[in-house]
């Protein structure tokens, strides 16, 4: 007998959990041995980074991002709809706001409206 099995990824999604840096990814896998969810899948050829096989499946836990010992190679791309932006407008100005400006307004001291 010399049936073959193959695996196949599911079809592209907007979203993929995790992106490589093929110039960082060594290929060492660590990151698909921790993965919980089987979404990851080792590259057919040494030395490249992971294939990212059923990408609906991650729960964007993080662990294989934190399993990789080369800071970098491997990061989480979360869904638009679980990023968090923390931004405001300032009515009187129209001056936009972020968290994590270098030049932050001075902080509210008004008490809460009841």
């Amino acid at each position: 007998m010399s049936e073959k099995l193959y695996m196949v990824p599911n079809q592209p999604t907007p979203n993929i959990p995790v992106r490589f840096d093929p110039a960082l990814c060594n290929g060492c896998n660590r990151c698909v041995e921790t993965c919980s969810r089987d979404v990851l899948m080792p590259h057919p050829e040494k030395k490249q980074p992971p294939v990212v096989l059923y990408p609906d499946e991650c729960w964007f836990c993080g662990t294989c991002v934190e399993e990789c010992g080369r800071p970098g190679a491997i990061r989480m791309v979360h869904p638009l709809n679980q990023s968090v932006v923390v931004h405001w407008k300032r009515k009187e100005t129209g001056e936009y706001f972020r968290l994590g400006m270098k030049n932050p307004p001075p902080p509210n001291t008004r008490p809460p409206a009841r």
